[in-house]
């Protein structure tokens, strides 16, 4: 019961700051993606130092993800200051390079090559939400901030979430075929497809409350790929963590694990979602 207590009173907790931030402002909600990159850099760093046998420049990388944050932030609203973001972050990228040559680790390639992977894994993603909330405006020929897009990506993300539990639970025993047995035991067909079905009404439910946004078919859509891209993201990070031999990420989250284990989802889905709505 108190572990149950705590994982309640967390999750509240997580759900109120994104949701609050996201809602607040681009300004809050630049720092608090921002801060989450960083530690999740950091975390990432631990686990690979701690289980792959790694030397990762934490402090370095998890600057890194800041920074490319900023830029593509900044590169939304047109900022000037756009070009010197970029500038540093590639000069970031240039110091992990160079750094190794004076590090005297005995696996630069190693590092080099987890540095590199966690830039594309975790920073980029989070770097790529302001192109969901960033929009023009074509009244008034501005950009506008618009945070209803991220909010229902994670939105979808927790009920797809919630309800594959709840369904893989109830239907497992009469439908038991499982999704990926060989990476994550527990996930079967039946939770997907109910998760699935959850998530395409919770997009009618959003689709009801701002119908000015777009139309339902396009809500529809951006639902399936937040369900099925948010369903391998998590078994991409069952598999790193299968591969490294632990059960959580992290701590920092009690009774949810590490950040990697809260935001996994949201690291294919983020993409995937920018991509959909760039062909769509």
């Amino acid at each position: 019961m108190r572990n149950l207590i705590v994982r309640a009173l967390t999750g509240a907790v997580y759900v109120l700051l994104l949701v609050g931030c996201t809602v607040y402002s681009p300004v809050s909600a630049f720092f608090f993606f921002a801060l989450v990159a960083a530690a999740t850099l950091w975390e990432f760093g631990t686990l690979m130092n701690r289980h792959a046998g790694a030397r990762l420049p934490r402090p370095i990388n998890a600057m890194a993800g800041v920074v490319l944050i900023a830029a593509t932030w900044l590169s939304c609203i047109a900022s000037p200051q756009t070009a010197q973001m970029f500038s540093l972050y590639g000069m970031l990228l240039l110091y992990i390079l160079v750094s190794e040559l004076y590090r005297k680790a005995h696996a630069p390639l190693r590092n080099w090559t987890l540095c590199f992977a966690s830039q594309l894994y975790i920073a980029v993603p989070f770097a790529l939400l302001p192109l969901l909330s960033i929009v023009y405006d074509a009244p008034t020929g501005a950009l506008a901030y618009n945070w209803i897009y991220p909010l229902a990506l994670f939105i979808f993300l927790w009920v797809n979430d919630t309800f594959a539990y709840l369904c893989g639970c109830s239907l497992g025993r009469y439908i038991p075929y499982k999704l990926f047995p060989r990476i994550s035991p527990g996930k079967s067909w039946a939770g997907s497809i109910g998760g699935g079905l959850f998530t395409l009404a919770a997009a009618y439910i959003i689709w009801r409350w701002q119908p000015e946004t777009m139309p339902l078919l396009r809500w529809m859509g951006f639902a399936l790929v937040v369900v099925v891209f948010g369903t391998w993201g998590d078994l991409v990070e069952s598999l790193i963590k299968r591969q490294l031999g632990i059960k959580d990420s992290g701590h920092v989250l009690p009774g949810h694990g590490g950040l990697l284990d809260r935001f996994d989802s949201a690291l294919l889905a983020i993409p995937a979602s920018v991509i959909y709505f760039m062909l769509t």
